[in-house]
């Protein structure tokens, strides 16, 4: 964890923000796998490590403001615990490690939040995604979890998305370092890749160096040869000479930031043609919309410059036709892009998605209905201290190809005799992260092989 100013500092500003009641936030608990004693891989709560950085089960805290008090509530360990799980800090010494005097047992809880309640003072609470929390919030505030999402304090989610928006250079520094864990699996993963192998062996491969770091996996590992499929998490495939992998994987620090990166290169030791012309497609689109990172410009322009570059590649070879402009206007595209070019990252791969992307990547307006657009996470003008990925990717999907063409969708700006001959390319995307900073961008981390170039020239090594 950070020093225990920063804890102390953070909630400080929070308190600024809200301007009465209790604010309520709810630690994680162990979550069984399928018998109470074998848990999955424990991950504390975002904006419970935000706050308070205690990476333990059990816990859960309060910020009263009106009495300018901060409790941490949670149980000793028992005799039985300490056999099973060895010595750790008493509560006391918990609190005390990010800044908090007051701890208390969690029975207590729900004595503080009732008479808090009683004398008028609203309770604020995060929207609940674990539903170990709802319930614990249905029995604490009497609120069904069918209810939870839609009483959950808009005043509080808002203070809390515009602190954790902002990166501060410790936090830049733990991004960098999940990313640097990234960027040697990705590199891993380009230089093992041989026909014949499963994908499974390169998945073995990239969660080891995530662990070997000193952290954990960022989000389940996408390594396949159906990039087509966005988020393709089955990795049982033979990888055979003319084939692709895209990896999009990334590594988490031990403070819980993220790294998030995707790579396409080829089975064999160079990209056929075909694969050349359509990755080179893609990657001017990459470019253009990390050239156009700044202060100000709204992510929604970056992403549809993204979309316009690319039509533009994808008319050149046939595939598309007409109107560039109007093509992407009416959403024509999407049958290449049907996805967003990146969204906010932190403590969360998507971060702050469980407070609702109206108020992360929206500032609360209209998000489209536009098959691919609305698949856009952030849409808002960029600011510096944001980091951000850049992701454009192209994708062929035949069962998206099948129905428009029987629709007769956008006849007008796709070539469906041409797209026939590319229904079983699969799907390619690059992926980095950038941090928005006061007169542009910056990659964060170091560099991996983007460039046709780059990237046959390793996998030839």
């Amino acid at each position: 964890m950070f020093h225990p100013k920063t804890y102390i500092l953070r909630r400080e500003d929070l308190k600024k923000k809200i301007d009465t009641g209790v604010l309520l936030f709810l630690g994680n608990e162990e979550s069984p796998m399928n018998y109470p004693d074998n848990g999955y891989h424990f991950r504390q709560d975002s904006s419970f490590l935000y706050y308070f950085g205690l990476d333990f089960p059990g816990l859960a805290a309060i910020i009263d403001i009106d009495e300018n008090r901060e409790i941490i509530f949670g149980n000793e360990l028992t005799i039985d615990d300490i056999v099973w799980m060895g010595t750790q800090p008493t509560l006391a010494e918990k609190g005390r490690s990010v800044g908090i005097e007051i701890t208390a047992p969690v029975s207590d809880l729900s004595v503080y939040l009732r008479k808090a309640a009683a004398n008028g003072r609203p309770v604020h609470f995060l929207p609940p995604y674990r539903a170990d929390n709802k319930i614990r919030l249905w029995t604490l505030l009497d609120i069904l979890p069918a209810d939870q999402a839609g009483k959950a304090s808009a005043e509080m989610i808002r203070a809390v998305v515009s602190q954790r928006s902002y990166k501060s250079e410790e936090e830049i520094a733990e991004i960098e370092a999940a990313v640097d864990g990234s960027v040697k699996m990705h590199l891993a993963a380009m230089k093992m890749a041989r026909p014949g192998m499963k994908e499974l062996e390169l998945a073995a491969e990239i969660q080891r160096i995530a662990v070997a770091s000193g952290g954990q996996l960022a989000f389940p590992i996408i390594c396949t040869v159906n990039g087509q499929t966005l988020h393709n998490h089955y990795h049982g495939n033979i990888l055979k000479s003319g084939d692709m992998v895209l990896c999009d994987a990334g590594a988490e620090s031990p403070f819980h930031y993220a790294g998030d990166l995707s790579s396409t290169f080829p089975v064999d030791s160079s990209f056929s043609p075909r694969q050349r012309e359509i990755y080179q497609i893609q990657l001017n689109a990459y470019h253009a919309a990390i050239d156009a990172l700044r202060p100000g410009v709204s992510n929604m322009d970056v992403h549809l410059l993204a979309c316009r570059t690319l039509s533009r590649g994808l008319k050149e070879i046939g595939l598309m036709k007409g109107d560039i402009d109007e093509a992407v206007r009416q959403g024509a595209h999407a049958m290449f892009f049907p996805c967003g070019t990146g969204h906010m990252m932190g403590l969360d791969v998507h971060d702050m998605e469980d407070l609702g992307e109206q108020y992360v990547g929206y500032d609360e307006r209209p998000r489209s209905t536009q098959f691919g657009l609305k698949s856009l996470r952030l849409a808002r003008p960029l600011e510096p201290g944001f980091v951000i990925t850049i992701e454009p990717g192209i994708y062929f999907i035949p069962e998206l190809i099948d129905r428009w063409k029987a629709e007769k969708k956008f006849i007008d700006f796709i070539d469906y005799d041409v797209l026939e001959s590319y229904r079983n390319f699969g799907g390619l995307r690059n992926e980095e992260d950038f941090l928005i900073t006061a007169d542009g961008a910056r990659r964060l981390g170091p560099p991996k092989p983007v460039s046709i170039e780059e990237i046959e020239t390793l996998r030839r090594g």
